[in-house]
């Protein structure tokens, strides 16, 4: 149990969810659900939203496979 000034602090009600992770260096991490969405969320921001990723490695896939018959 979290006290409630930590709590207050990650903006995080009773009963949140927590992401705990630990380091290289063995140093262990509490971060709120939440922020760890939002920074997941950050590595794809460059991405286009009309892009679908599964349409392009399917036609990726057909290509090699053509390729090889080829050979």
């Amino acid at each position: 149990m979290l006290p409630a000034p930590v709590r207050k602090r990650l903006r995080l009600a009773t009963g949140g969810e927590l992401v705990l992770t630990v380091d290289g260096s063995e140093e262990v991490r509490l971060v709120s659900v939440h922020k760890q969405v939002d920074r997941c969320q950050g590595m794809f921001a460059a991405r286009s939203p009309k892009r679908v990723l599964s349409e392009e490695l399917i036609a990726e896939r057909r290509r090699e496979a053509r390729r090889e018959k080829r050979d």
